[in-house]
């Protein structure tokens, strides 16, 4: 993981913190959502990384990285992004239609009628580009592909923000604020707006909290990593001894139960130059 001093807002962790932020959350949030949307936001109860689980065990949960409720307006789910993996990318459509539907189910109980549910505009801000047009601003909404200006107004819409698209008319202000975003230093905090904002961006960087919950995260990811890691040493150890013999179940305990790789890496080597799980086992 990048050190927390040299992270950006497109940064999940760093845009999740500043938002989340006791002091600073609201008024940034409200910033980069006036700056996009350009107009007034109300007050905002931000809920960071909102979570929905799936109605059975089976069923797909979602974790929405910024999730912003407008008093007497609209919600907003901001999502930065900074991956761009080509699968990932193709399926941005229907995860952006997971997102809206989780949203709008969540936001309507039962016995009420569905003209109280309201506008959710999900926001994606990507470094990378999501269509391969260059624009800046891709807005996408509902509508009749027969009559393409025919009114039909569901309250659902999109907007994928790149950061380095060209085409369009953004405001400058909506370019200077992608750029902070990718590159979130003070060269790039050109207006009083932003300016601001890199102020807000600095103290939480240099916020104890933030950094001691930024140390557990990089604890919490570097042993998902070994773990991961281990396991599929482990796998492969077992796949290697299945085709010399019958591994009893508990060498198997004693494989599966190992975490240290190096130690992995040794039985890895055993077992492919084994002849059969005995010699592997005598040797171990």
């Amino acid at each position: 993981m990048k050190k927390l001093a040299d992270m950006n807002l497109v940064d999940d962790f760093l845009a999740y913190s500043l938002t989340a932020h006791k002091r600073y959350g609201e008024e940034a949030s409200r910033f980069i959502l006036e700056c996009i949307l350009q107009r007034r936001i109300g007050h905002l109860t931000i809920v960071p990384q909102k979570v929905w689980y799936g109605e059975e065990p089976k069923g797909h949960g979602v974790r929405l990285d910024v999730y912003l409720d407008e008093e007497d307006g609209e919600i907003f789910d901001m999502e930065p992004d900074n991956n761009g993996g080509a699968d990932s990318v193709a399926t941005l459509p229907r995860r952006v239609r997971f997102y809206h539907a989780k949203i709008d189910a969540g936001n309507l109980t039962a016995g009420d009628d569905y003209s109280t549910l309201r506008n959710v505009v999900v926001i994606f801000i990507a470094t990378y580009d999501p269509f391969g047009r260059n624009r800046m601003v891709y807005t996408i909404k509902n509508g009749c592909v027969e009559e393409p200006d025919l009114p039909y107004e569901d309250g659902a819409w999109t907007i994928f923000l790149y950061t380095k698209g060209t085409k369009g008319e953004p405001t400058e202000e909506l370019k200077q604020l992608a750029r902070y975003m990718e590159h979130s230093t003070a060269e790039n905090a050109q207006s009083a707006g932003l300016a601001r904002l890199h102020e807000m961006v600095t103290k939480v960087k240099s916020d104890r909290e933030v950094g001691l919950a930024y140390m557990k995260a990089c604890e919490i990811e570097k042993r998902i990593r070994t773990e991961g890691r281990a396991e599929g040493k482990a796998e492969s150890i077992l796949l290697l001894l299945a085709a010399k013999g019958e591994v009893e179940p508990r060498l198997e305990r004693v494989i599966t139960a190992q975490t240290d790789t190096e130690k992995l890496n040794q039985w890895l080597l055993l077992a492919a130059g084994s002849a059969s799980v005995e010699e592997f086992q005598a040797k171990l």
